[in-house]
């Protein structure tokens, strides 16, 4: 499945920073062929072996392992995964703050007829004082290839069950 960039739905959590002055906002869609729900998407994001490798990178800057039950503990509603914290959630839709309040991840579900689900994953870069961060800038193109694959990765992931 291909992942492409989509405009950040309207009535999404992350659709709040789009217009906020100097802040990155994207989004990304695929189309899975079954249906699926929020709790196995995340599952399913979290536990690629492309966000393991971030796993491990967080873990070691937070100095605390990422395991497999932090991940099924956000699924099943816990407020609280590795470096972020819940901001928003519904049945569809869950938005992520990192600790350093710059970052926001977004993830959702949308059903579709015939049994198809629209996948989403979305982030946002928070400007200071307008402007983003240096490094933020610099980081944005690598980041767009990374959001694409692990939107993919999870899609897959969810296709084998």
């Amino acid at each position: 499945m291909i992942a492409r960039a989509v405009p950040v739905p309207r009535d999404a959590q992350l659709s709040r920073y789009v217009a906020q002055e100097g802040c990155y906002t994207d989004c990304y869609e695929v189309m899975h062929p079954l249906q699926t729900d929020l709790p196995r998407f995340i599952t399913a994001f979290y536990t690629t072996w492309l966000f393991r490798l971030e796993r491990s990178v967080l873990a070691a800057l937070l100095r605390h392992r990422i395991t497999d039950a932090q991940v099924a503990a956000l699924a099943d509603g816990s407020t609280q995964f590795a470096a972020w914290e819940v901001e928003a959630r519904d049945q569809g839709q869950i938005l992520l703050r990192d600790i350093s309040d710059q970052t926001r991840s977004w993830l959702a579900v949308a059903p579709k007829e015939g049994g198809v689900t629209r996948l989403l994953f979305g982030s946002a870069l928070l400007a200071r004082n307008g402007r983003l961060p240096p490094l933020a800038r610099v980081s944005i193109p690598a980041h767009r290839v990374y959001a694409k694959a692990l939107l993919r990765l999870a899609e897959r992931k969810l296709r084998r069950g």
